[in-house]
């Protein structure tokens, strides 16, 4: 018979933070508060497309040439050290403690943005990858972020209803033109795709042009989307 083990009433299990592996204050949180603190949270950024820029409210050039067919992008972070390593490491050596760490991060940011009035979506739509490269990969790392937001926003998870028809090459590297046209007829709306009306937030991992979620939001928008949101982990600053 297996004997319980007294504890102290004051006693709980250490929690380390997965960064530097000093003692996180939340059980929930594995993240102490000097990397939570010292991570590049973004501050300044356009009000539509949430590119990094000196002061926040203002709206960045592009968006001001021509506005985006998604409404507009929420973001905690900042892409830059050591935000990318944490991603790549999530993306191509599934390293899945730290992937929920960031969607955890996506989360507390969203549930903040919530309480200040952003307006909740109808359904979260993950950006699909190609059957290859999942496959490659073994996960799609969007599905799997918006499967962690869906409980804590309470808002259901839609897989079915954006297609990737076309393994189109890595985006990762590319300018935005060649990013625009490799995006072209790579995405379908599911055969019975039902979005009249609706409110909807794409999930992905990094905006960095903005091409991908321009895609998908555009062809969401001609079914009849009422808005359309993206939601990630971080954003890319413009290019030097």
């Amino acid at each position: 018979m297996r004997l319980l083990q007294w504890r102290p009433a004051w006693w709980r299990p250490r929690v380390q933070c997965l960064l530097c592996g000093g003692a996180a204050e939340q059980a929930a949180l594995p993240l102490c508060a000097g990397c939570d603190d010292d991570l590049p949270w973004l501050a300044g950024h356009c009000a539509i497309c949430a590119l990094p820029l000196p002061v926040s409210g203002l709206t960045c050039g592009q968006c001001l040439r021509r506005a985006p067919a998604f409404h507009r992008v929420e973001a905690p972070l900042r892409y830059g050290f050591p935000v990318d390593a944490l991603v790549t490491r999530f993306k191509h050596q599934a390293d899945a403690p730290l992937g929920r760490l960031l969607g955890q991060l996506l989360e507390r940011h969203l549930l903040h943005a919530y309480e200040e009035g952003l307006l909740r979506p109808d359904r979260l739509i993950p950006v699909p990858l190609s059957r290859r490269r999942e496959q490659q990969r073994g996960f799609n790392q969007a599905q799997l972020l918006a499967q962690w937001l869906a409980t804590p926003l309470g808002m259901p998870v839609d897989n079915r209803l954006v297609r990737r028809t076309q393994d189109t090459p890595a985006q990762q590297g590319l300018d935005a033109a060649t990013r625009k046209r490799n995006l072209r007829s790579a995405f379908a709306l599911a055969a019975d795709a039902q979005v009249e009306g609706l409110h909807l937030a794409l999930v992905d991992d990094v905006l960095t042009t903005g091409a991908t979620a321009e895609r998908i939001a555009r062809l969401l928008r001609r079914a009849g989307a009422r808005r359309v949101d993206v939601y990630c982990l971080a954003r890319t600053p413009a290019p030097e």
